[in-house]
């Protein structure tokens, strides 16, 4: 499948099936997948509520926020529904170096025929706008201001894009869908994390029909999701692991530790674990030495109480912690 202008969602999904999950309407899907269908992950854990919302995002056009801890898997999440739905879908990261232009498009000097010409190259926006294309922006809370408010203008029902230097106004193609992911819900950052996040404009916010949040799975189910992505890791080591991240948390939301364990990082320990062999160094490598010293024997105590572990007396550093 090609993403032309003129193609639109063939097939309905079958949403128990796919998602473990029923939805009262019948959700779009394509029958064959393209270049830009995300590649399914079979182990892939979805969570329902987000799910629910996502599949109101594709089915009902609905434009969908979603917000939460880093490493919890927004944007993978939305990845995973697009790869079910085989809907083609593109990632774009708002960061502070992203334009305008980059969006919307520019006057370029391109090669035709052995010459160079200067033509209008379209941004990734437009692109987008005129393809059965999932576009997502992740980072949302980071964008520029230039930025936000060319997307502003997409928000509003039936919004269409005019580009002023072409004369020419964009509608959207049918099958077009808008997401957006950011750590924080656009109200700023209390817990100073998230370093670059701003408030986002309340007219802005007020556009998007669909907001959910997701958050760190719960203990059994991260569990699954850890034994799933790392093949051989043993129930013991990853049901420690978990144990360990809770703690963590918990210190977190106590005010006791700054760095917060995502179930990415568990996935890299778990990982590093495979290749060395050794619990303890993996530890250190994956968590440990990015954590502040004045915290680092608290983590390690922790550390001790969740694998009987003391890890000042494994050897691989000098002073470590």
């Amino acid at each position: 499948m090609n993403t032309a202008a003129h193609e639109l969602p063939d097939t309905t999904c079958d949403c128990p099936g796919a998602f473990g999950i029923s939805v009262p309407w019948p959700v779009p899907a394509f029958a064959q997948a393209d270049e830009h269908v995300p590649a399914p992950d079979p182990h892939f854990q979805f969570e329902p509520e987000v799910t629910r919302a996502l599949l109101l995002g594709f089915g009902g056009n609905r434009h969908t926020y979603v917000h939460g801890p880093h490493g919890s898997g927004k944007s993978t999440h939305i990845e995973q529904v697009a790869a079910r739905l085989n809907w083609p879908c593109v990632r774009v990261n708002l960061d502070g170096h992203l334009t305008r232009a980059d969006l919307i498009g520019r006057d370029m000097v391109v090669l035709r025929g052995g010459q160079q010409v200067t033509e209008f190259v379209p941004g990734i926006l437009a692109w987008a706008l005129e393809r059965p294309v999932a576009l997502v922006f992740d980072e949302y809370d980071a964008g520029r201001p230039d930025v936000m408010f060319v997307i502003q203008r997409l928000l509003e029902a039936h919004g269409k894009l005019t580009l002023l230097d072409q004369n020419r106004v964009i509608t959207p193609h049918p099958a077009f869908r808008l997401f957006a992911t950011a750590n924080t819900v656009g109200l700023g950052d209390a817990t100073g994390l998230y370093a670059g996040t701003q408030v986002l404009n309340q007219a802005q916010l007020d556009r998007w029909p669909v907001v959910a949040e997701l958050g760190y799975p719960q203990p059994e189910q991260e569990q699954r999701i850890l034994q799933a992505r790392v093949a051989g890791l043993d129930a013991a080591t990853a049901a420690g692991m978990v144990r360990l991240a809770g703690l963590c948390r918990q210190a977190h939301a106590q005010g006791d530790l700054s760095t917060l364990v995502s179930l990415r990082t568990l996935i890299g320990w778990a990982e590093n674990h495979q290749y060395l062999g050794d619990l303890g160094l993996s530890f250190r490598l994956s968590l440990l030495n990015r954590c502040d010293e004045a915290e680092r024997a608290l983590v390690a105590e922790l550390f001790q109480r969740c694998f009987a572990i003391d890890l000042a007396a494994t050897g691989h550093a000098a002073n470590p912690y």
